[in-house]
């Protein structure tokens, strides 16, 4: 079995263990078990894979179980369907309805139109051919300085700020010598804005003096890792990401390491427009 087949392998064994198990729990920890995946890679992973993130993937499987159950014999209400499908009121249930298929429950119930349905649940599969410049390498570990950013990421900039400020105070972490990390503990993508969590990181060579801003100290472990360079914002650094899940992994015969991905920043802002900066984005391999 080719690497490319081995790897589509465990992501069927995911898919069909999310269809036999719409009411149970699909947790991206119990998800990424069922692959033997890390869990902290698995979001980018599926949503690399199938097109969309888990948790929408989950909802439109229990919509279309819904919409089979609407148009059966058996008399299944709208308030079943809801309540089957995960929604707390019928209301939520017919808005998510409505918007992934284009008309109410009640009437698909009456009219049930599969063209519609058909057309409207096309799982977007990645197939793009992305050139990317790709190198695996012995990362060394690093002591960092580091600010935790609990909340939206729309806010993380307020903590950076918070971080730039105690970095040029103690002179503990000065940028013309020490490196720049970020590390993303969730997706932005995918996870609720108050439970975001973002590492600011700064290279250190001394323990961190007791501080009120919050800086503590961690270490950034050493190991093998990928890395792919992204030049632009920050904002967009998930078009770099991705392909990384989508294209490279599934053929790459790599296996991912249970640490979050991390990025090291190579240009300093205000001094490089963000539309130059680079950033090295290393994610953990085994």
């Amino acid at each position: 079995m080719s690497t490319k087949a081995a790897y589509a392998k465990r992501f069927d064994a995911v898919l069909a263990y999310i269809d036999a198990n719409l009411e149970g729990d699909l947790s991206v920890k119990t998800l990424s078990q069922v692959a033997h995946f890390s869990a902290f890679h698995f979001h980018r992973q599926f949503t690399g894979y199938v097109g969309v993130p888990v948790a929408r993937y989950v909802q439109l499987m229990r919509l279309r179980r819904a919409a089979h159950r609407l148009v059966s014999p058996q008399d299944y209400s709208v308030l079943e369907a809801a309540l089957d499908a995960g929604f707390e009121s019928p209301e939520a249930f017919s808005r998510a309805f409505r918007r992934s298929f284009g008309m109410a429950p009640g009437l698909f119930s009456r009219q049930p139109n599969w063209q519609v349905w058909n057309e409207s649940f096309v799982i977007p599969h990645h197939s793009r051919s992305i050139i990317m410049q790709v190198q695996i390498v012995e990362f060394a570990e690093v002591r960092v300085a580091t600010l935790e950013h609990h909340g939206a990421p729309a806010k993380l900039n307020e903590s950076v700020r918070k971080f730039i400020d105690w970095r040029m105070a103690s002179g503990q972490s000065p940028v013309a010598s020490s490196r720049t990390f970020g590390i993303p503990y969730n997706n932005p993508d995918t996870t609720p804005p108050d439970e975001f969590r973002f590492a600011i990181c700064g290279e250190i060579h001394e323990k961190v003096r007791a501080n009120a801003t919050g800086v503590s100290e961690m270490i950034i472990p050493a190991g093998r890792c990928v890395v792919v360079r992204h030049v632009g914002s920050p904002d967009h650094i998930g078009e770099t990401i991705y392909p990384i899940y989508s294209d490279w992994l599934p053929t790459s015969g790599e296996e991912l390491r249970d640490h979050p991905l991390f990025f090291h920043y190579l240009s300093v802002y205000p001094e490089t427009p963000q539309d130059q900066w680079l950033t090295d984005i290393y994610i953990p391999l085994v």
